[in-house]
């Protein structure tokens, strides 16, 4: 009996030093990050006010494998918005909205956790620096029930936090795109070179279709919209989880009726694949045999003729043609390609 009168005496000591000092504390919360980025404010600002590019480098929301997302129109900007949830965890939910938008210069989100009525409030502004983008997150947390309102005292550590990875996560968002841009600035077409072709692993489709100018383009479209939709929608890849569509096929088919061509993505590496109309294909380290081209899909086949041209000059023996799409294949009237004959002797 003393020892139960004594532990009650103890646990109504510890609730009256914490109703003391959580008197001290604040019921909401307000605070500021500042961070800078070496990207230019036209490059950084709409991985912001897009949502769906948000969610992808945002650690909040990029970290658990689990979390599943709805966007709706718009896109992008005012008014655009997005609900997310776990598909383990039924109570994890909630909205995010972009309430207000000055282009590159500021934006203000809602983000609605769970069936709480009220929000958080975070603005975001963006301040250029030439060729760096200096921004700040203000910060306004929901109120606190009294017995939840210890959380305010870790809350900016653990948000800081998620701000610090999310921004190293865009610093390798962005530096893939410019990259991208970079190289497709500088690309000389319709000129013969020899490049040094890494390994690649393709998750793709193996495919028979006829030979002409309409039927093979569409059927292209079809398989590269069949692999890329597996692979986000049911792999859950981001974009910057795989690299450019590539379609493999013998280098002088295009004089047939019927093509067989190997369409596939790049990943960095194999995993579970539940549907077997899906397979996996390794591309070898080569040198290659290399012209850019862009333009009529049909019109590949010139360059693809001076590729076998100069292998047959250089009597080098060759393998499959590997067609890239620098640009995803939707119009047959204006393509961007990297097409590629791997030589040896």
């Amino acid at each position: 009996m003393r020892w139960l009168k004594f532990g009650s005496l103890l646990i109504l000591f510890a609730v009256a030093v914490y109703a003391i000092a959580m008197t001290f504390v604040e019921d909401a919360k307000s605070f500021t990050i500042q961070k800078e980025i070496s990207y230019p404010v036209d490059r950084v600002f709409p991985q912001f006010n897009n949502l769906q590019n948000f969610t992808r480098w945002n650690a909040f929301f990029s970290e658990d494998p689990d979390f599943t997302f709805d966007y709706f129109t718009p896109y992008e900007g005012q008014g655009s918005s997005m609900s997310y949830h776990d598909k383990k965890d039924p109570d994890q939910f909630g909205d995010l909205f972009i309430r207000y938008e000055n282009p590159n210069r500021t934006l203000r989100y809602q983000l609605f956790e769970g069936k709480k009525n009220t929000p958080y409030l975070i603005d975001v502004k963006f301040r250029s620096l030439n060729d760096k983008t200096s921004i700040t997150w203000f910060i306004h947390t929901p109120k606190q029930p009294f017995l939840k309102r210890s959380l305010n005292l870790i809350t900016e550590d653990l948000v800081a936090e998620k701000i610090d990875l999310s921004m190293k996560n865009l610093m390798e968002v962005l530096g893939n795109k410019v990259q991208k841009e970079q190289l497709l600035e500088n690309l000389k077409f319709d000129s013969l070179m020899v490049e040094e072709q890494e390994g690649q692993l393709l998750l793709g489709v193996n495919v028979n279709s006829k030979n002409t100018k309409d039927a093979l383009f569409k059927n292209i479209v079809m398989n590269h919209n069949k692999t890329l939709n597996y692979i986000k929608m049911d792999l859950g890849k981001r974009n910057d989880e795989y690299g450019e569509p590539v379609l493999i096929t013998d280098a002088d088919n295009f004089k047939d009726k019927e093509v067989s061509y190997y369409y596939g993505i790049p990943l960095s590496k194999r995993i579970a694949v539940s549907d077997n109309n899906f397979s996996f294909r390794t591309v070898n380290a080569s040198r290659n045999y290399v012209i850019y081209y862009r333009g009529n899909y049909s019109g590949r086949v010139k360059a693809i003729q001076q590729l076998l041209l100069k292998a047959k000059r250089d009597t080098m023996r060759t393998g499959d043609l590997q067609q890239t799409f620098l640009e995803e294949p939707t119009s047959e009237a204006n393509t961007l390609l990297k097409l590629s004959l791997p030589v040896f002797r």
